[in-house]
């Protein structure tokens, strides 16, 4: 069995072997190559060398492959798990930035450095895709991580593609009350739904038992403060918000912080410095702790268990990002939607989901129209279409902002949209690097 992972260059890609190989070892998952395909071959050469001490230390039965040719790296795959940055963090930055010059937040996934993002990364992705369709196994599963990843994985499925797009909020959460409440992570599941990075958990149940209300109304309530929200936004809400939901519920002081300087971007430019020299050292054989601060923690848990139900069909429970089919209601079918679910070979079977309360379900439902009109302008260039998303995209919505913002992002990517500059072209330096943070 083949694997590939397109974006193998992420500082990433050695957490995400140490789950494969871990699985390998366990007998659980057949894996007699795995492929790492990057554009980057001097970044991919320091990170395979990495994975391949990885998986000599744990006597994986399989080889490494690592590539640069594309179509080499999917052909006769049976998964394609794809993790990339269109523009690395170069691109990040102006993401986070440009819009603060308006009087915006800027973030690289939600807001107006979401959509930046969305417009450089979907046509990658789906073409990316359409290779896998022609030369991967047929029937072959393609596991998206890209952010973001709700926009991606919609324009995935339109396209036809077998898709799921994951996150690690869902598995985050997951494992935090399972040390909190000492039990292993299997006996924990959680009433998590919405959006990707909008998405809020309504029950927290262990061994069948809703243990959120002793959460909302103890002391614990107090460690979740801080991202996810004070402790009267949550005890008035009766859940849990993703730790995103404070863009949109606290706007003004996330916003206020990034004009005085406070950045992600930069942050984890530095970290991916180290990391990769780090990764350089031939006496590493292990994910350094470092890796924990660059976010997507649980990522290569989530992944490897997520394929390994897709490839086997053992039916385990995952938190993703799958097509509504009126799994939320109030959204439309097509809708991408995070939700608990069971996997196997035939994809992900959403877990009924309770109606959302009215200040879930605006919110939700705004984001997704959004959402449509941003995979529309990605896919066709169009300039009217892309305003309408921003003036539909809550995080935005002013129209005097909206036609000089939406001037300066396509400007500022012009390399990297030859959907909106046919003439430009696209650059083969764009650089594919890990999402999340």
């Amino acid at each position: 069995m083949k694997i590939t992972v397109v974006g193998g260059g992420s500082t990433y890609t050695p957490e995400l072997i140490e789950g494969f190989a871990a699985r390998a070892r366990a007998g659980t998952l057949a894996i007699d190559e795995l492929v790492l395909h990057d554009v980057d071959a001097d970044r991919l050469a320091v990170v395979a060398a990495l994975a391949q001490r990885i998986l000599d230390r744990t006597g994986f039965p399989g080889r490494l492959v690592r590539s640069t040719d594309l179509d080499d790296a999917v052909r006769g795959a049976a998964a394609v798990l794809i993790q990339l940055r269109v523009g690395g963090q170069a691109a990040r930055l102006t993401d986070e930035t440009i819009p603060n010059r308006y009087g915006l937040l800027g973030q690289e996934t939600t807001g107006a450095g979401g959509f930046a993002k969305a417009l450089r990364t979907v046509p990658v992705v789906l073409d990316i895709a359409d290779r896998v369709r022609a030369l991967a196994e047929p029937g072959a599963w393609i596991v998206d991580f890209t952010n973001p990843v709700g926009i991606v994985t919609r324009a995935l499925q339109h396209a036809g593609h077998r898709a799921l797009g994951l996150c690690n909020v869902g598995i985050g959460f997951q494992r935090r009350f399972a040390q909190t409440f000492g039990v292993e992570a299997d006996r924990v599941r959680l009433g998590h739904a919405g959006l990707n990075h909008l998405s809020w958990i309504r029950s927290v149940t262990v061994d069948g038992v809703d243990r959120l209300p002793e959460i909302l109304d103890g002391p614990l309530l107090d460690d979740l403060a801080g991202r996810t929200g004070s402790p009267s936004l949550l005890r008035a809400l009766r859940a849990i918000p993703s730790y995103y939901l404070h863009y949109f519920w606290d706007t003004a002081h996330e916003l206020a912080a990034q004009q005085s300087g406070e950045h992600r971007a930069a942050a984890v430019q530095a970290i991916e410095a180290e990391l990769l020299a780090m990764y350089a050292d031939p006496a590493l054989d292990h994910k350094p702790e470092l890796l924990e601060s660059r976010g997507g923690a649980y990522y290569s848990e989530a992944a490897a268990a997520l394929v390994t139900s897709l490839l086997t069909g053992d039916g385990a429970h995952h938190y993703v990002n799958v097509r509504n089919d009126g799994t939320i209601a109030g959204l439309p079918g097509d809708a991408v939607v995070e939700v608990g679910a069971t996997v196997d070979a035939q994809g992900a079977h959403p877990l009924p989901v309770p109606p959302l309360p009215p200040e879930m379900l605006g919110l939700v439902q705004a984001v997704t129209a959004y959402e449509i009109l941003a995979v529309q302008a990605a896919t066709t260039g169009d300039r009217t279409v892309a305003a309408r998303a921003l003036l539909a995209n809550p995080l935005v919505r002013e129209w005097d902002l909206v036609e000089p913002l939406l001037d300066e992002l396509l400007e500022v990517n012009r390399r990297f949209l030859p959907a909106f500059f046919p003439s430009a072209g696209f650059p083969s330096a764009a650089k594919p690097e890990p999402i999340r943070g």
